[in-house]
């Protein structure tokens, strides 16, 4: 999974030190959200030349049916596949992903990707670079259904050396869940987690946020719910500024279709 304003607001207002906790955003539940039994996410980057675009719509169909297979199943919980907006000079334009409850249940879905073909298709291998992540998230959320023609955003940020070991379960659980769980029940985000990597092939200290919109509008409606969330809670933007190094931040946004079971 990947406004461009999602908590980079709070990280560009921040101010140095005080970290500590704050209360939930004003209409969120009362109590601090409760750390989950972990999930997986299996992700593969694509670099497709822009010729081959069209060929890689064609490509997830074949896909698609693997992976609905094994929703149906039971071996996955999600999956999904997107194409990049805001587009870098050598980053992907393509995703795809899947959600199981174990590191084995990633990877057995990757396995079956393999057998069927479905991952080494000759769009993908027109690829001019491809990598791989595996996510793993104790603080998320998604509803039951289909999305077609969302909009995923992710964020990466990173904590600061003196953080504390247990800064991303406490700002999850004292502020970006109980916001996203609020802006899921209003209809506005269809799926979010909070993620770091399980497998590391980069920074260790680096977080990240994901969450999908099924339309346009969504994201609008993520920032207006930030902004209230800040305002209600005047300890948010300053306690993040004490856990997390701002200058590493980055955002990205694409067009997503997924399926939650």
């Amino acid at each position: 999974m990947k406004p461009s304003v999602l908590l980079s607001a709070i990280a560009a207002s921040c101010s140095i030190g005080a970290i500590g906790l704050w209360a939930a955003p004003a209409g969120a539940q009362s109590t601090e959200a409760k750390e989950k039994p972990e999930i997986y996410t299996y992700i593969s980057n694509w670099a497709i030349p822009r010729a081959r675009w069209d060929d890689m719509d064609k490509a997830s169909v074949a896909t698609d049916k693997v992976l609905d297979g094994a929703i149906a199943s039971g071996a996955i919980l999600a999956y999904g596949e997107g194409t990049t907006l805001v587009h870098e000079a050598d980053g992907a334009t393509h995703d795809g992903w899947w959600v199981a409850t174990s590191m084995a249940g990633a990877l057995n879905a990757l396995e079956q990707m393999y057998k069927t073909k479905s991952s080494t298709t000759p769009v993908l291998a027109s690829a001019t670079k491809h990598w791989d992540d595996i996510y793993v998230s104790r603080y998320y959320g998604w509803k039951s259904g289909t999305v077609k023609g969302g909009y995923v955003h992710g964020a990466v940020y990173s904590l600061k050396p003196d953080a504390p070991d247990d800064a991303v379960g406490t700002l999850s659980k004292s502020f970006i869940v109980p916001l996203f769980e609020k802006l899921m029940a209003e209809g506005t985000v269809q799926a979010y987690q909070v993620a770091t990597q399980s497998i590391h092939t980069q920074d260790p200290g680096l977080f990240f946020v994901f969450f999908i919109t099924p339309n346009a509008e969504g994201l609008d409606k993520v920032n207006a719910g930030l902004g209230a969330a800040l305002g209600a809670n005047p300890m948010a933007a300053p306690a993040l500024g004490g856990m997390v190094n701002s200058a590493v931040h980055r955002d990205t946004l694409g067009r997503e279709n997924a399926v939650f079971k």
